[in-house]
């Protein structure tokens, strides 16, 4: 069976016509200042099976790689609003969460590298100081909401960029400031579902360039609409639509030559954090799931009630530290471009599972890259990238769905 990377030097030969057609692309969407992905490469098909449009962990990033995402922080905040000199960072509220913490401060410190001042804090977080990180406290800056507007010492910074996803619902004072990325991409609106729709698009659009199989790069995917899981009737129906997606996929292993049983993820389809997520092989693990399992898979961060599940294919890792352990590219994106990349490393999970677990480490690329990074800078950057691309088309829907 050949691989995706087997194609590595036939998308190398095409790259400056896809760089136009990403150049074109890129002019018709509003692209966000950041993101980040994670990509599972099982070497038959390389997809992003997560993206993120208010990333944390930016603290795992490499040091070498500061000056570039820092460059083209400072040119999209430029073109966007070229007067700007100050930006302040709108954080989530994990007071606890020493790694979200350091996530900010490393944001904070890309903003600042990029020649603008930097204030940090939310009203939920005017009670505390500081928040201790991993390297050290984060001093938070006083917010005061007044009518549509966040005041600092009395001013209004030039730009909010969110670093929160808003599961909970709008915050507060945003009403009167540009605010990046938009307040209607949280997850009080946006739908994982309504990424991989639109995804779907520019794989098929670069899959037809690159004349290949768009199979190859997106893992597939449904949405289950309306579960009231709590009631059998309804884990029956969804255990009959997972049984015919599985089908599905078996027929085009077996055409393709891929000895394996599939998998299916299924995810909350508005939410975060790795939370509410569920790998079955057949409909009937659903039936029998316990109770306790079956909560486990309706909770979502901020308690918000789980109705649609994104039902999602698995895609294993062939990836493996010398040891054996599964390892997870994760691409983090500034203005559209990759621009970073570390490995989640998880030994204490298998090649299908989530990684995204306590037990997870992480590695720069710049560290371990010559490992297993060495497809880094073709397939898994052109799929992250394809992946904002998509964002920027989920966020120009919801801008005409508001009108």
């Amino acid at each position: 069976m050949s691989t995706v990377h087997d194609l590595s030097a036939h998308l190398e030969e095409n790259r400056e016509l896809i760089t136009n057609w990403m150049s074109k692309k890129r002019s018709e969407v509003p692209i966000p200042i950041y993101g980040s992905v994670d990509i599972r490469d099982s070497g038959w098909k390389v997809a992003v099976v997560d993206a993120n449009h208010f990333p944390a962990g930016f603290n795992n990033i490499s040091d070498q790689d500061v000056e570039r995402l820092s460059s083209l922080l400072k040119d999209h905040i430029l073109r966007q609003n070229p007067e700007c000199k100050w930006v302040h960072l709108y954080p989530e509220s994990h007071t606890r969460n020493q790694g979200y913490i350091e996530n900010v401060a490393t944001i904070k410190r890309l903003i600042e590298n990029g020649g603008f001042r930097c204030t940090v804090g939310s009203p939920e977080l005017d009670s505390h100081g500081s928040l201790d990180g991993i390297t050290g406290p984060l001093v938070l800056d006083m917010v005061v909401v007044e009518d549509e507007s966040l005041l600092i010492d009395g001013q209004k910074p030039d730009l909010i960029m969110l670093n929160n996803d808003l599961t909970e619902g709008m915050v507060e004072g945003l009403g009167a400031h540009q605010v990046s990325p938009p307040p209607h991409m949280g997850w009080q609106r946006r739908r994982k579902s309504e990424h991989y729709a639109c995804l779907q698009e520019y794989v098929d659009e670069i899959a037809e360039i690159l004349n290949i199989d768009s199979w190859h790069l997106l893992a597939d995917w449904f949405v289950s609409e309306g579960k009231c899981l709590e009631k059998e009737t309804c884990r029956k129906i969804l255990a009959s639509e997972v049984d015919e997606f599985l089908a599905r996929i078996t027929v085009r292993y077996e055409s393709l030559g891929i000895d394996r049983e599939p998998v299916a993820f299924i995810k909350n389809d508005s939410g975060t954090y790795g939370l509410g997520i569920m790998a079955v092989r057949s409909g009937d693990e659903l039936l029998t799931l316990s109770n306790r399992k079956f909560k486990k898979l309706m909770y979502s961060k901020g308690g918000v009630d789980v109705e649609n599940f994104l039902i999602q294919e698995g895609v294993p890792t062939n990836i493996k530290t010398p040891d054996g352990a599964p390892v997870e590219p994760v691409v983090y994106l500034v203005d559209g471009e990759a621009a970073s990349w570390f490995y989640r490393i998880n030994p204490k999970k298998g090649e299908m599972e989530n990684l995204n677990s306590p037990s997870a480490k992480f590695h720069p690329y710049s560290e371990v890259g010559t490992a297993y990074g060495e497809h880094a800078h073709g397939w898994h950057a052109l799929i992250a990238e394809l992946s904002m691309l998509a964002m920027g088309a989920e966020s120009l829907k919801q801008m005409v769905s508001a009108e």
